[in-house]
């Protein structure tokens, strides 16, 4: 049935039909029983999926990652399919407008996506007027950014100012320092500045009265040596773990003719394409520090296999986002049917 939906839906523009599909959703939701109903079809409720990570109770082990619903407008929606948590963001301290369109672009044959949008969002401010109105208890992880006019060395202002608003409306936080679509971003991903931004965001959270979990997002495209850093940095600054990983802007793995790529330009590649990669990663990454802290993998779960593949990686719980919008809703229940099999 999705695969038919599917087919009318890729027939037009990714990010108009991306928000098409949110008010459809949010029509949905109004009509009476139909939350009830989606709840019914998509959601497993078993005590043997659950999972406690980082001081956290997950109901599952599945969550949605960032980017399908930066700014907290879909989170009592979502949460009527399954999910055992849900990540916003990435958010930034001022609103932005991100790069200039078209920015999303479909790679069907590969079944992936490739973005260049730019963390753009309405500001951490009034993703906070959402949150506070929302039904759904689902546990939601809030990612944070850093706005493009500010320069690298003043990116701790940012992510305190987010950390700092955010605290009392998400139960844990993602540093994202990953994405391919803000100039110099990547360059926080460095040891030294790394470690500077990580401890000062630790210091902050250290003082508050009851501390939440802070996690570090990855890109693919990191080095072995680079991964051990990641390693001695998560030591050194006492975060709670890692997400492995981010879009990659490595195009080898694809299918989808070169001289088709070249024309879509710049940006970061998800979905199947990036799934070998993202499982090498977080195995590099379990197996080298010993499983010292909690990984979530994310990045090509297409199907229950493909999540199966990243736990047995060293994952503790995955995340899903282009395998959503290629397969449908009922990948979830599928992949968590699947760990219950096991």
């Amino acid at each position: 049935m999705y695969k038919i939906i599917r087919f009318f839906l890729f027939l037009f523009d990714p990010e108009k039909i991306h928000y098409f599909t949110f008010s459809l959703l949010k029509i949905g939701y109004k009509v009476p029983f139909k939350a009830w109903t989606w709840k019914q079809l998509f959601t497993i409720k078993d005590t043997r999926l659950e999972r406690e990570v980082f001081g956290i109770r997950f109901p599952n082990p599945v969550g949605l990652a960032a980017g399908f619903d930066k700014d907290a407008r879909l989170i009592d929606e979502l949460s009527c399919f399954g999910f055992g948590f849900i990540e916003i963001g990435t958010l930034t301290p001022k609103p932005q407008e991100g790069n200039p369109k078209p920015r999303l672009f479909r790679l069907k044959e590969d079944s992936g996506i490739l973005n260049r949008m730019g963390f753009n969002n309405s500001g951490v401010e009034d993703a906070i007027i959402r949150l506070k109105k929302r039904k759904s208890e689902t546990i939601i992880g809030g990612n944070i950014g850093k706005n493009k006019l500010t320069p690298n060395e003043n990116a701790n202002d940012d992510y305190i100012i987010s950390f700092n608003s955010l605290f009392s409306y998400v139960d844990y936080f993602v540093v994202n320092v990953s994405s391919p679509n803000t100039p110099g971003l990547r360059d926080l991903q460095e040891k030294e500045p790394l470690t500077n931004l990580l401890n000062f965001i630790q210091k902050i959270n250290n003082a508050k009265e009851k501390r939440k979990p802070i996690l570090l997002k990855i890109a693919p495209d990191l080095t072995n040596e680079q991964l051990d850093d990641i390693i001695q940095i998560v030591q050194d600054t006492k975060i709670d773990g890692v997400i492995a990983t981010n879009t990659t802007i490595d195009r080898s793995r694809l299918k989808t003719d070169k001289n088709n790529v070249e024309a879509i330009g710049n940006g970061g590649l998800s979905g199947s394409p990036v799934r070998e990669r993202s499982t090498e990663v977080i195995r590099y990454l379990s197996e080298k520090s010993e499983k010292a802290f909690p990984i979530i993998g994310v990045g090509g779960i297409h199907s229950p296999e493909d999540a199966i593949e990243k736990l047995d990686a060293g994952a503790v719980l995955i995340q899903v986002y282009t395998g959503f919008i290629y397969e449908g809703p009922g990948l979830v229940k599928q992949i968590n049917k699947k760990i219950l099999q096991r």
